[in-house]
């Protein structure tokens, strides 16, 4: 699944194209339509002869205004796509690599917006695990109260940060940094890469840290995310950034996927263990 920086990259991408864009119809697939809310009549009824205004993100969910007082969520889940098609130039894509992405409607087509301008949005998705939320923006806080704070916002500080942990002092670190109710956007590829940067086992508990190895994690979790957003995103199987390539943060990964493989700094054999019911890679020597 996307993290927040494949998210940030595929909104960055699209905010520069889609605002403005006035909706002429809608084409949704039929079995999709059980993953449109509040209801796919509604979703039609609002939607046709709206603008979109703005493109935001929370978490790993973009947010879609429009031109009156509501908001469009997206969620592309493991296997979601968008693809944004002008009416001249080449298409925008993000999300799975689905292959002919150039030549749309495919089979994986769900959700088609078609703009008066001859531009198209489409949203495919391979296993049909994402959705689109249409939702009044008043609801917009209230639907994300689950999410705790972003990485990047005032409220993650330092010392939320060491309260959050001393609240969860006998779970593993990585548990915690992949709950979205305590830190919002971090998912499996990242928790790995600040484990390793701040010279903490994954599976280590949190009563067991030092100051010093929770001030590294705080501070490695803005520095390791600044940077896959600056690297556009990692690239693995799922991700291909706004512009249909493959991001770069996969080039520099230390830990993540390359269990089996030699630590880059230390030498020694990158080991992995399951947290969470998720497969995490680390250093045996260099994470304690």
């Amino acid at each position: 699944m996307p993290e927040l920086p494949e998210v940030e990259t595929i909104k960055i991408g699209l905010a520069g194209k889609v605002p403005g864009k006035k909706i002429r119809a809608i084409w949704i697939e039929p079995s999709f339509k059980k993953k449109i809310s509040p209801s796919a009549g509604k979703f039609l009824r609002f939607l046709n002869g709206k603008k979109f205004t703005r493109v935001k993100r929370r978490a790993k969910i973009l947010v879609f205004e429009l031109n009156f007082d509501y908001s469009i969520l997206v969620h592309l889940k493991m296997t979601g796509q968008l693809v944004y098609y002008p009416k001249k130039g080449k298409a925008l894509t993000g999300g799975h690599p689905i292959k002919g992405h150039e030549n749309q409607p495919d089979r994986f087509a769900r959700v088609i917006f078609q703009f008066t301008d001859g531009a198209q949005l489409y949203y495919n998705d391979v296993r049909k695990f994402g959705y689109l939320k249409l939702i009044k923006n008043q609801d917009i806080e209230k639907e994300f109260a689950e999410f705790g704070p972003e990485p990047f916002d005032k409220e993650f500080s330092q010392a939320y940060f060491n309260d959050l942990l001393e609240k969860n002092k006998n779970k593993k670190i990585k548990s915690i940094l992949l709950e979205q109710n305590l830190i919002a956007g971090l998912g499996n590829i990242y928790t790995d890469e600040v484990c390793f940067y701040s010279g903490v086992r994954p599976d280590r508990r949190s009563k067991d840290l030092s100051r010093v190895k929770k001030t590294k994690l705080y501070l490695n979790i803005k520095k390791v995310l600044t940077k896959a957003i600056k690297y556009q995103g990692t690239s693995v199987s799922t991700y291909l950034n706004s512009d249909g390539a493959e991001g770069k943060y996969q080039k520099v990964l230390k830990v993540y996927g390359r269990h089996g493989e030699i630590c880059k700094k230390c030498g020694k054999q990158i080991e992995k263990i399951k947290i969470s019911g998720r497969t995490s890679s680390y250093c045996p020597k260099c994470q304690s």
